[in-house]
C-alpha cells in the first residue's frame, strides 16, 4: 500500500487532499494542529476501509516534525508521496506587521516546508523508488493585495524552495513540484461543527474564466496528478486557479 504524509490534512484543501488520496489507495498520515478535525477526517478514512494516522503537529516547532516523522514511518513506512500543505497567514499594514507575526509565518508555511522535506526524504532516499513531494504554494508568491508581506514572502519561498529541492533531490529519485491555488473556496470543507455553506456572486465567479470559484477537490486533483502521473515532471509549479490570473479586471 502506497502512503500519504500530509500536513495541515484535517481541514480545507488539506482534507481533501487526504481524503482523494485514501480513496485511491493510500495509508495517510495527517499532521495538524487541530485535534477534533483531525480525528474526524481519521474516523471518516477509516470508514471506507483505510489505514490512517493523526499526530497533532505543530509544523513551526522542529521537534514536533521530528515526532510526526518518525511516528509515519513507524506505523505506516516510508511515505511515497508529501503533500507540504500546512499554512497560516498575519494580516497586517505593513508598517505594523510585527517580527514576531512575520517570524511565525515563515517558520510554519516556508521552514516547516523545508523540515518536512528534509525529514521524509533521506527515508525516501533509502529505497529504489524514491518519492514525490508536492508543496503548497499560492498565487500569492506572483501577486499580492496589501497587508499580507509575511503570507505572500512565505508562498514566494516555496516557489523557489520546490526548484532547489527538485535539482537536489533528483538524483535520488524524489520529484519536487509546488502547485499554487488561486481563490479556493474552503467554507464547506471544515470540521463538521464549523462548516458553512458557501455563498458566491456572480461577479465572484465571473472573475474566473471557467466560471466558478475554486474548490479543494480541484487542488486534490493535482496533487495527485503530480504525485501518480507527472513521472517527468519536476522544480515546476502548477497553477490552479481557473484562469483567474490571467484574466485582467477593471473597476466598473
Amino acid at each position: 500500500m502506497k502512503v500519504l504524509a500530509i500536513t495541515g490534512g484535517a481541514q480545507g484543501i488539506g482534507r481533501a487532499a487526504s481524503l482523494f488520496f485514501a480513496n485511491a489507495g493510500y495509508a495517510v498520515s495527517i499532521a495538524d494542529t487541530d485535534v477534533a478535525a483531525g480525528r474526524e477526517v481519521v474516523r471518516m478514512m477509516q470508514s471506507g476501509g483505510g489505514r490512517t494516522l493523526f499526530v497533532r503537529t505543530d509544523v513551526g516547532v522542529p521537534a514536533q516534525i521530528d515526532r510526526w516523522v518518525a511516528q509515519t514511518v513507524r506505523n505506516l513506512g516510508c511515505p511515497d508521496v508529501l503533500v507540504n500543505n500546512a499554512g497560516i497567514g498575519r494580516r497586517a499594514p505593513f508598517l505594523d506587521l510585527k517580527t514576531r507575526d512575520f517570524d511565525r509565518v515563515i517558520a510554519v508555511n516556508l521552514r516547516g516546508t523545508f523540515l518536512c522535506s528534509q525529514g521524509f526524504a533521506r527515508h525516501m532516499a533509502k529505497r529504489r523508488k524514491g518519492g514525490a513531494i508536492v508543496n503548497i504554494a499560492s498565487t500569492r508568491a506572483f501577486m499580492s493585495e496589501a497587508g499580507t508581506e509575511a503570507y505572500t514572502a512565505a508562498k514566494g519561498g516555496i516557489v523557489a524552495l520546490t526548484h532547489g529541492m527538485a535539482i537536489s533531490l533528483g538524483p535520488l529519485g524524489i520529484r519536487v513540484n509546488s502547485i499554487s491555488p488561486g481563490w479556493i473556496e474552503t467554507r464547506d470543507w471544515q470540521y463538521t461543527a464549523r462548516a458553512k455553506k458557501p455563498v458566491h456572486s456572480r461577479r465572484d465567479r465571473l472573475q474566473h474564466p471557467v466560471g466558478r470559484v475554486g474548490r479543494p477537490e480541484d487542488i486534490a486533483e493535482g496533487c495527485l496528478y503530480l504525485a501518480e502521473q507527472a513521472g517527468f515532471v519536476t522544480g515546476q509549479n502548477l497553477t490552479v486557479d481557473g484562469g483567474m490570473t490571467v484574466k485582467m479586471i477593471y473597476e466598473e
